[in-house]
């Protein structure tokens, strides 16, 4: 047989997407909360895998049971926040587990509005944005949290330009000054402490990338380039939350072509534009504090 051994952030074992949502009242008013849980094991033995012997796991189906135990006695304060107590749980209560994986993502109900009043009880799906919270703990360590949001789809019909850039016999872009820029937000922020607000933090990094992207409303900001605007809503995040050590950032080009109408007699003034979904230009960005000088 081939020598090999087993990788440990490769093996793990648990329950993907569980599903559950929390209500609790407060005089007439309903609050609710609803997350997708994934939860994954990694155990100290292999014998599992080795022999077959179950003697060590928690069935998947505990590991479900458990997520919606701590939502009635936890309740759901933030994703991050459940992705904490659930590590601890399975550290707490199991000693053969030795790492514990938690990825959640909350479905984003907001309440009606019905002439500027909100309604006490009803709610409507809106999908500017998915939070999502990923939560890791080694037994014996610290956990490691981080927040994100995905699927932000963003667009401004001016005030951004593409120019400079490397011109061979391959290239067949022309320069503009003046384009739609749009894209779709991917972004996720590590935390160096955990004493933080994790919803007005989650809600400080989305507001952050849309100012950046959008700059003030009546004249906007100038985007040379997506890797630019991208470096900036970064840079603000480190600085304006400082329980936040790490930000990655996939911002995609989404291309919106002007429409051929010529081959139809027409004249297109910048009216008329194709979206395109595919292929796309993929830009990422990921970058951190300084470590500390050591003394």
């Amino acid at each position: 047989m081939a020598d090999s051994r087993f990788v440990d952030d490769g093996t793990y074992y648990g329950k993907s997407c569980v599903k559950v949502l929390r209500l609790h009242q407060e005089g007439l008013q309903h609050y609710i909360r609803e997350f997708e849980v994934t939860v994954h094991l990694g155990l100290l033995s292999r014998k599992d895998f080795i022999h077959g012997d179950n003697g060590d796991i928690i069935a998947t189906d505990s590991q479900k049971n458990t997520v919606y135990a701590l939502a009635k006695t936890k309740g759901l304060q933030s994703a991050e926040q459940f992705g904490l107590e659930l590590c601890q749980h399975f550290l707490d209560t199991y000693y053969q587990v030795s790492n514990v994986r938690v990825h959640i993502e909350e479905a984003p109900w907001v309440r009606i509005n019905q002439s500027g009043r909100e309604h006490n009880h009803a709610f409507t799906l809106s999908h500017q944005a998915t939070r999502y919270a990923d939560a890791f703990q080694q037994r014996y360590k610290s956990p490691v949290v981080s927040g994100g949001l995905k699927n932000m789809k963003v667009l401004k019909s001016t005030q951004s330009g593409f120019v400079g850039f490397v011109r061979d016999k391959f290239t067949s872009l022309p320069e503009t000054k003046d384009r739609i820029f749009s894209t779709i937000v991917d972004c996720k922020w590590v935390y160096n402490d955990t004493r933080v607000d994790f919803d007005k933090a989650w809600e400080t990094v989305r507001s952050t990338i849309l100012d950046i992207f959008a700059g003030p409303p009546v004249t906007g900001i100038y985007s040379p380039s997506v890797q630019n605007t991208l470096y900036i809503a970064e840079k603000q995040i480190l600085e304006k939350i400082p329980q936040v050590e790490r930000v990655d950032m996939e911002m995609p080009n989404v291309h919106y072509f002007l429409a051929d109408l010529a081959k139809i007699g027409m004249q297109n003034n910048n009216e008329v534009f194709m979206p395109t979904e595919k292929p796309f230009g993929y830009i990422r960005g990921a970058i951190e504090r300084h470590p500390k000088s050591k003394l």
